[in-house]
């Protein structure tokens, strides 16, 4: 078996085979040659509540005319970052994982955003049952901001023979230090965890607090740990308050199909007081947005439209 599946939504990179399971129009349309070899099927929830949609792949793994080779693997992100924050649920991610043992398919599981301890726990798909065959790593795994990345695979896929796929610059002795070090310093107790859920009870408690201020604007929060997303009905709405965040101190970037989710990515080791004063730069940039824009008439049309 040579094909991948990958979701709708998903980043998993801009190289050639990265990319190639990026669903991003942007990011695929920088390649410059054919991307196959990867299907796309739809994450949990694109096709709205009421769509199963690992039933959709059950039946078209079935069907012998469906036009869908059977997969060496699927590659997902247990949230997806760059698509929008989107978030599998434990009992997809179950079904998934049920799905791929009858069939025989390998799942990979996309950590270098959401890992490290990003949705509250080191791996992110950590109580929610299910077991991957590999895991991609990278990010902020050196701890220090260096280029360091990690595939982690069970014994039985460790093919490779010694010095077999290599690079002349790959083996970076000091980010192994410093992960090392990293690793040692926050993840031998529990006291990063349980201050990663805290600080995202206070996230996520004034993101709703700052969504109910403009009930009419259907802004949607969503997120988990200490990655939040802004879901805003016009795009353009949520890279305007990026730019005033921006102006007012705060650095965010915006993320989805058509970048109308604020992203939220703060440290994991941030104060109380400095995730508050981060929140607080956020609200008065929402409020500043709204109050210089004609967000009303935009609302209505965009309501209209619909």
């Amino acid at each position: 078996r040579t094909k991948i599946i990958s979701f709708t939504n998903g980043f998993h990179g801009v190289t050639l085979g990265s990319v190639a399971a990026t669903g991003n129009k942007h990011h695929r349309g920088g390649a410059g040659i054919s991307l196959n070899d990867v299907m796309f099927m739809p994450f949990d929830g694109y096709m709205g509540k009421k769509l199963d949609t690992i039933d959709y792949l059950r039946r078209l793994l079935e069907d012998n005319s469906s036009g869908i080779d059977l997969p060496a693997a699927v590659i997902l992100e247990t949230v997806q970052g760059e698509g929008g924050i989107n978030i599998a649920s434990s009992k997809w991610l179950q079904s998934l994982q049920e799905l791929c043992r009858e069939f025989g398919i390998l799942i990979i599981v996309d950590d270098i955003q959401v890992g490290c301890g990003r949705t509250g726990t080191f791996f992110s798909f950590e109580g929610m049952g299910i077991t991957p065959d590999l895991i991609v790593l990278s990010k902020s795994l050196s701890g220090f901001g260096l280029p360091f990345s990690l595939l982690l695979l069970k014994p039985e896929l460790d093919k490779w023979k010694p010095g077999e796929h290599n690079g002349t610059f790959r083996g970076n002795n000091l980010a192994f230090v410093t992960a090392k070090t990293a690793i040692e310093q926050y993840w031998t107790t529990d006291e990063l965890e349980k201050q990663i859920i805290l600080n995202s009870k206070i996230l996520q408690t004034r993101l709703e607090e700052i969504s109910a201020e403009f009930p009419s604007s259907d802004i949607q929060v969503r997120g988990k740990g200490m990655i939040y997303g802004i879901d805003c009905i016009l795009g353009d709405f949520a890279s305007e308050i990026r730019q005033k965040c921006f102006e007012n101190g705060l650095i965010l970037e915006t993320c989805g199909a058509d970048d109308q989710v604020v992203k939220l990515l703060p440290p994991l080791n941030i104060s109380e007081d400095d995730l508050m004063m981060g929140l607080d730069i956020l609200e008065t940039s929402i409020k500043q947005v709204i109050s210089e824009s004609d967000f009303d008439k935009l609302l209505e049309a965009e309501v209209i439209q619909k």
